[in-house]
């Protein structure tokens, strides 16, 4: 059977200068997951309007369940408008309140989140009470737990995010999140360092950071890597950084060695940038296919 993963959190339109598109971490990566053939299910809200209908149309297009998606009548559907300019690190101002701020401990979610494999979480599902004290009774029972860190300020705390790396076997996080994180406790601007600080302060198994352009780096048991970045010609870097979670986590899942598991993580990303949107479809074979076309070594 399959490893059941489940992905927690926000599910919004991404509202761009002349179009909309589906967005939301926990949605972009369970898309991914399901390009890769996983049993990935998203844990949400939407409201009852038209933007709702819209994406649980999207989801099941994609081959996501929408069991675990509530609907509501009291609020929207989440909207986050982004800013493009810098085509290499887009912003957004996502407005709040909305629909998933208020995920419920719906009947048989503990349930379910128990007998999954891996349990996918971000901070900014935390910004509302009502999803962050649903977050917390998930996170108490789920098997193995991935944080992707995904800091967009105004809407997380210093304490709130170091209580989700505390609760983590996993984080995967940018380079401007780890900077700003190792400058909360101490200022460490070199890369190995500062996230053995990250890896030992929240005793994590594993922690990704991801450089842009420039790939990847990996700590775990094992020891440290890098991976150099896939020149390629960005199309967006919108969910860029959710398929290599997703890619990452694939080649966990199938025991693959890290620098195995770096370089195909950086490859998606690298890939999904050449793309437009946060969910473009494509196989494992896709992915092998453009890594053996732009191979460069780890380190």
């Amino acid at each position: 059977m399959k490893p059941t993963v489940i992905c927690f959190g926000e599910v919004l339109w991404d509202v761009l200068p002349t179009s909309k598109q589906p967005g939301g971490a926990p949605m972009n990566v369970a898309a991914h997951l399901r390009n890769f053939g996983l049993n990935a299910r998203l844990i949400s809200r939407v409201g009852t309007d038209e933007l709702g209908r819209e994406l649980l149309d999207f989801l099941e297009q994609k081959g996501i369940s929408t069991q675990l998606v509530q609907t509501g009548q009291s609020h929207l559907t989440g909207v986050a408008k982004a800013n493009v300019s810098d085509s290499s690190e887009v912003t957004y101002k996502i407005v709040m309140p909305v629909a998933w701020d208020y995920i419920r401990l719906a009947p048989g979610l503990v349930e379910v989140v128990r007998q999954s494999d891996y349990f996918i979480y971000g901070s900014l599902a935390a910004r509302s009470h009502q999803t962050h004290v649903t977050l917390q009774t998930l996170l108490a029972v789920a098997k193995k737990k991935v944080f992707d860190v995904n800091l967009r300020a105004p809407h997380y705390t210093q304490e709130v995010v170091e209580s989700l790396l505390h609760q983590a076997d996993m984080a995967k996080l940018n380079e401007h999140e780890l900077i700003e994180i190792t400058d909360w406790y101490q200022s460490e601007t070199d890369l190995r360092p500062a996230m053995q600080q990250v890896y030992d302060r929240y005793q994590l198994e594993t922690l990704c950071v991801t450089l842009g352009a420039d790939g990847a780096a990996l700590l775990d048991q094992t020891g440290f890597y890098t991976q150099s970045g896939f020149p390629v010609e960005v199309a967006d870097t919108i969910g860029s950084g959710d398929a290599f979670l997703a890619a990452f986590l694939h080649k966990t899942i199938q025991n693959e060695p890290p620098r195995n598991k770096l370089a195909f993580a950086c490859a998606t990303g690298a890939y999904v940038a050449t793309q437009q949107g946060a969910t473009p479809s494509f196989t494992e074979a896709t992915i092998g296919s453009f890594l053996e076309r732009s191979a460069v070594p780890g380190c």
